[in-house]
C-alpha cells in the first residue's frame, strides 16, 4: 500500500489530524528503533521504522492517546 493510502486511512481510523499523526509516527518509529517489537509480521530490518510506524497506526494496532483539544 502507498503512504498516502496509509497516512488517508490512519486519519480516517485514528479521528487524528496530519500533526498529531506525524507525532505519533515519530514515536512509534523511535520506539521501533529502540527495539520495540513490531505488532505486524513483517521483517523490521526491511522497512524503514517509519513506514511501520504508520503501518500499525493505519491498521489500527497501536492506539494513539494523550492528544486534548483546546477550546
Amino acid at each position: 500500500m502507498r503512504v498516502e493510502e496509509l497516512t488517508a486511512k490512519a486519519l480516517k481510523n485514528g479521528d487524528l489530524d496530519r500533526y498529531q499523526l506525524a507525532l505519533a509516527v515519530s514515536k512509534r518509529a523511535q520506539q521501533l528503533l529502540n527495539g520495540a517489537q513490531s505488532k505486524l509480521n513483517v521483517n523490521i530490518k526491511k522497512m524503514k521504522s517509519a513506514d511501520l510506524a504508520l503501518m500499525e497506526i493505519a491498521e489500527g494496532l497501536i492506539s494513539v492517546k494523550g492528544f486534548v483539544d483546546k477550546e
